[in-house]
């Protein structure tokens, strides 16, 4: 064992960071004490940067031990997987599919969660297998059930959690199936993104039992939500903050490239130009994507940039029908865009951004979501007060009207 090692590695450093932040409570510092991060980091990462969902260059523990030990104990998201373990780099993969979550992120869901003392906890996404750690650490490991969908991700979890000295059920399955076999719970997480409520996670957790998950739109912006069930086997709640987690895998969107979209022509194909003096700067913030999302189902950007610094906003449909660009340049007060197929995609756009900008441009914090059955609404303010969802012709449709 190194001396740094020895001394804790230095998260007493990383302590003092969360609690200044405010995220890590009395309740949750002895389980950071006793299970530090650095276990249950893995010698090949690609170190995160706070608040930015973006990677940089992959570290091995033994080539740059320093930076290594710097990036888990910044509180900063880490890589630890691309592309389903099938990229292993020099570089990085595609899409990164596993991680050390950020700490602050990790301590506040925890804290949402407020588990007590012989409460059952079912987590939905093991990962490098820290969260496990520290719910067992806190409640014993005979009290919490980790599930996981990577067999060979899961194996390494399960060695590092019983080189901890805990050995909790750890599932190799998917995790939007839950794992009914241990329940029903008391408590329900997931570590992993979702765009609407596994049925089988409100079955699994008892009636006034709490479920924390990271819940995001298409569209992207991502918040945490903290449901209670009902004793009717609905589940309704807040958003506590924004997030950005991986996508449950059962959950992602295959999402092709514009050329699919154009039909082998060249841009702007059979697009429709308009002019616009809504700057596509102004709908790109994490929070307001979270309420653009919402309103205008399936639809999501992608940013193509040019050295000038000017850039063409894409939006795009997950059905393939539809598109949309528009176009940024500094300076200027009108901005050109371009729309195909049977939805106006910025008019969407446009319109629930105007919504949102209507009520006050509210954060996430005002919004909740209610989950009863296969339907899901979200709210501004209370449940009383649906969010609208929009058309394709871009009018908003009152919730009470439309299908579930």
């Amino acid at each position: 064992m190194s001396e740094r090692e020895a001394n804790g590695g230095g998260g007493a450093g990383l302590a003092s960071v969360l609690e200044g932040k405010g995220v890590l409570s009395a309740d949750w510092r002895p389980a950071f004490d006793a299970v530090p991060r650095h276990w249950f980091v893995p010698d090949v990462i690609w170190p995160g940067r706070a608040g930015m969902n973006r990677q940089s260059d992959r570290v091995v523990r033994s080539e740059e031990p320093d930076v290594w030990w710097e990036a888990v104990q910044r509180d900063a998201p880490i890589t630890t997987q691309w592309d389903d373990g099938a990229y292993r780099g020099p570089g990085k993969g595609r899409i990164p599919s596993c991680s050390n979550s950020m700490p602050s992120m990790v301590f506040s869901m925890l804290d949402a969660l407020a588990v007590r003392d012989g409460q059952r906890v079912l987590e939905i996404g093991t990962g490098t297998g820290w969260n496990a750690a520290l719910l067992s650490h806190r409640l014993g490991a005979d009290h919490v059930v980790t599930v996981e969908v990577d067999p060979a991700g899961a194996e390494e979890a399960r060695g590092r959690l019983e080189a901890a000295g805990f050995a909790p059920v750890v599932v190799v399955g998917d995790g939007a199936l839950g794992y009914a076999e241990g329940g029903p719970y008391d408590r329900t997480i997931a570590t992993c993104s979702i765009g609407r409520v596994p049925r089988s996670w409100v079955e699994q957790t008892r009636p006034g039992g709490v479920i924390v998950a990271p819940w995001g739109p298409a569209y992207g912006g991502e918040a945490v939500v903290r449901l209670t069930v009902g004793d009717d086997g609905s589940a309704s709640g807040r958003f506590t903050g924004t997030s950005a987690f991986m996508r449950l895998r059962e959950q992602r969107v295959r999402r092709v490239h514009v050329r699919e979209y154009l039909k082998g022509r060249p841009w702007p194909a059979d697009g429709v130009r308009s002019v616009t003096e809504l700057s596509p700067e102004g709908v790109g913030d994490w929070a307001r994507m979270f309420a653009i999302g919402v309103q205008v189902p399936g639809a999501f950007p992608w940013m193509e940039e040019y050295p000038d610094g000017s850039y063409t906003l894409w939006l795009r449909d997950t059905a393939v029908t539809s598109w949309a660009t528009a176009d940024f340049e500094k300076g200027r007060s009108r901005y050109e865009v371009v729309q195909a197929g049977p939805r106006r995609l910025w008019d969407e756009v446009e319109a629930a951004f105007r919504w949102w900008e209507g009520r006050g441009r509210p954060g996430v914090g005002r919004f909740g979501l209610s989950v009863a059955g296969e339907r899901e609404v979200v709210w501004l303010d209370s449940p009383e007060t649906p969010v609208p969802v929009l058309e394709t012709s871009g009018r908003h449709v009152p919730p009470s009207r439309r299908q579930s």
